[in-house]
């Protein structure tokens, strides 16, 4: 009995032991998490709202969606270009069907590419200067009745970012 309580006290430090890592490693996943951003898409027949990750470093604008297996359908990610450019997007490595959607500087959709196919290598761009692009789970432009035109806002549109060098978080065209 007395061999029976030794090794529970054992196993028991042990495990308590652990828990400390398991904590670590939460601690260390959600500081590395994504800034999320709410958005809004302005249709002529409604207003559609969308909690979208940001890629704001050059690393997190390279990799994107890529091997991402889902993507909620009120989710998707946020490319911001400051300075306004002629982006050009592709597929490699992305597992997922998208829809890109590339936004002028007055907020409107300029070009719209419905269900980017996973893997593609093909350019897709909208050929002018873009304040941003936004990919959202391929197909659910279409559902919602999402064009070119419509108008694109983010982040809570009081505040703009002040400092020279930073991506405003938040676009509040009129």
């Amino acid at each position: 009995m007395k061999r029976f309580f030794l090794i529970a006290a054992t196993l028991l430090t042990a495990c308590s032991q652990s828990a400390p890592k398991a904590e670590n490693a939460a601690s260390i996943a959600s500081t590395q998490s994504t800034t999320l951003l709410p958005l809004t898409i302005r249709t002529p027949r409604a207003e559609h709202r969308f909690n979208v990750e940001v890629a704001l470093s050059p690393k997190e604008q390279e990799n994107g969606l890529m091997f991402r297996k889902s993507l909620a359908p009120d989710g998707g990610m946020l490319f911001p270009m400051d300075p306004p450019r002629t982006a050009s997007f592709w597929m490699k490595n992305t597992l997922i069907p998208l829809d890109m959607l590339f936004i002028h500087t007055d907020g409107t959709i300029a070009f719209l590419k419905a269900n980017a196919q996973p893997y593609s290598r093909e350019p897709v761009s909208a050929g002018i200067p873009v304040i941003a692009v936004l990919e959202l789970p391929g197909g659910r432009a279409a559902e919602l009745d999402i064009r070119q035109g419509d108008r694109v806002r983010w982040g809570n549109c009081a505040a703009l970012a002040a400092d020279k060098g930073r991506i405003a978080l938040n676009f509040c065209p009129d």
